[in-house]
């Protein structure tokens, strides 16, 4: 049974998604919930000769995920879950991944739309893949199309 769950969260329709899901498994398994919300390292290219680095676009993209991350928290606690967030930055699969064994989750809910596009899907690559490949435990993919 899942006793801690780690729910990837960005507010996106498969992650609102995504957020009821993990609801309604924390409740059935009476599980801590955890939500984080992955940001970018933040460099601006300016071309071949490199980029740049503004701590004010970080703070204000940081706070951007911040609110995300509270919105989801709220949805919970309204629908009577208690939880616990935090931002990270970096690699979403790498971050997802260590916080997952920082707090020893059971369990990964993270939402994903499918891309009907094979060259988009091509472009993009696959974060859902990767994190299934370095999950320190099960994943759950709730899908949107």
């Amino acid at each position: 049974m899942y006793k801690r769950i780690l729910l990837a969260y960005d507010g996106s329709e498969s992650g609102q998604k995504a957020l009821i899901d993990c609801k309604e498994i924390a409740q059935w398994s009476d599980a801590s919930l955890t939500l984080v919300a992955v940001m970018p390292h933040q460099i601006d290219f300016i071309g071949a000769e490199g980029g740049f680095y503004d701590p004010k676009i970080t703070e204000r993209e940081k706070l951007n995920y911040q609110s995300v991350m509270e919105q989801g928290l709220r949805a919970l606690a309204d629908a009577g879950r208690a939880a616990t967030g935090e931002v990270l930055v970096g690699d979403m699969v790498s971050e997802i991944t260590d916080y997952a064994r920082k707090i020893k989750a059971d369990l990964i809910i993270v939402g994903h739309k499918h891309i009907d596009s094979w060259a988009a899907r091509w472009w993009r690559g696959s974060s859902s893949s990767a994190l299934i490949e370095h999950a320190p435990c099960s994943v759950l993919m709730v899908i949107t199309h």
